[in-house]
């Protein structure tokens, strides 16, 4: 099922965004996950957040900014089940188009949206990780 976030997600969501980062970019120093924790918390509750969940939990969550996805992070226990995917539906719904960024090397995220209808439009670098990226949007 997925649902709004409320204020009691937050920790549950925050284990899941710094597990799933650092398991899904290898080649970025966790510490840099880590050092961004404090921020993306205070700023977890300001943004527009679905959450999904199960009898167990919450096992993944999407956050978007207007019509731009900031992450969707599905826990490494409940990935392939199709969580991601019924989270981008969610933000899809009601929206004419959406955008997002994703590293390069995180070819299964490349993938994943690639098969949802996102098209690369550009690639560049990202300042914080010095890592490339891609810009990649969809249209309704």
């Amino acid at each position: 099922m997925v649902r709004t976030f409320r204020a009691g997600d937050l920790d549950a969501v925050m284990s899941i965004w710094l597990n799933a980062n650092i398991e899904a970019h290898h080649f970025v120093d966790p510490e840099y996950w880590r050092s961004c924790y404090d921020t993306v918390k205070a700023m977890i509750p300001q943004a527009e957040v679905y959450v999904a969940e199960d009898g167990h939990g919450i096992n993944g969550f999407i956050g978007i900014a207007g019509d731009y996805i900031a992450g969707i992070f599905v826990d490494s226990s409940a990935r392939t089940n199709g969580i991601g995917s019924q989270l981008l539906d969610r933000a899809k719904k009601n929206r004419q188009k959406l955008s997002l960024s994703v590293y390069k090397k995180n070819v299964t995220a490349v993938s994943f949206y690639r098969n949802r209808g996102f098209q690369i439009d550009a690639e560049g670098v990202d300042p914080q990780t010095s890592e490339s990226e891609y810009t990649m949007s969809w249209n309704g």
